[in-house]
């Protein structure tokens, strides 16, 4: 039996957004992010922007009319594994179809694996001499900055079923509970797993509410990337004054730009 992957941290989510433009000017305009790697192609066009220590590979495609029924979405979440072939041989075991194959990392077929794309890798982005452009240090995010960013918090994945959720994502990663809690907010039930330095919060309808609408409208998948500040107030003071709504998060203690607000995509904020 092939041994769970272990991971060592999280290189980056990947994101599938209408228009490049668009989103660059987005996200430099309210977040101060920077594109450190162009990657382009005929047909995407792609780049990994940062902030907060957070990277994004946002890919814009050349026709966005294949993509139109399902809109702006995550695709999925790239982790810096120890062993590349070892991480391979786990997903072969356990049938998890390969969506796209680089060599030396894979997209597995988000229908596999509860809607997310897993890309494994055995290099790492931050601070690597690949970049164009370099990342600011966490200590100029967290106490410089007026959002105060910390870093990456969680990214949280619905599911119809928690528990069969969970024992998929234990099924491959090496990781262990750091939590189960209610979501009464989104009327949902989470685990979170802790896997590299960020935690994958497993979250499932406990009824209807807010993450049963989203999954009839998008089905299972990433819904949120969650960054952590140093103040939340703070933080909100700054989002709103560069003209951000903000709604209630998940938790009484987090806050949310909504999609509509954020190019379709949910980012979520925390202390």
């Amino acid at each position: 039996m092939a041994e769970l992957i272990r991971t060592i941290r999280v290189n980056h989510i990947n994101v599938v957004l209408e228009d490049y433009d668009e989103m660059i000017e987005h996200y430099a305009r309210v977040f101060d992010g920077t594109s450190i790697l162009d990657l382009p192609r005929d047909t995407w066009h792609a780049c990994l922007l940062e902030f907060g220590r957070v990277i994004f590979e946002l890919f814009a495609p050349t026709d966005f009319f294949l993509h139109t029924r399902y809109g702006p979405h995550y695709i999925g979440i790239e982790y810096q594994v120890e062993d590349f072939d070892a991480a391979r041989a786990k997903i072969e075991e356990r049938g998890i179809r390969v969506a796209r194959d680089l060599g030396v990392a894979v997209h597995t077929n988000p229908a596999d694996c509860h809607g997310v794309s897993l890309e494994l890798f055995g290099g790492f982005f931050h601070d690597s001499d690949r970049l164009q452009a370099p990342m600011r240090p966490a200590e100029y995010w967290r106490d410089e900055h007026p959002l105060g960013l910390t870093g990456l918090k969680a990214v949280t994945v619905a599911v119809n079923d928690l528990a069969q959720g969970v024992e998929d994502f234990r099924a491959v990663f090496a990781c262990d509970v750091a939590y189960e809690i209610e979501r009464p907010a989104i009327g949902a039930q989470a685990v979170g797993l802790q896997i590299a330095d960020a935690v994958l919060e497993v979250v499932a309808p406990t009824g209807d509410g807010e993450l049963q609408q989203h999954l009839l409208a998008h089905s299972e998948g990433i819904r949120s990337t969650v960054f952590g500040v140093r103040d939340l107030d703070q933080a909100a003071s700054v989002l709103r004054e560069k003209g951000v709504e903000l709604v209630p998060g998940s938790a009484p203690d987090m806050l949310a730009i909504a999609p509509e607000q954020n190019l379709g995509v949910l980012f979520e904020f925390a202390e």
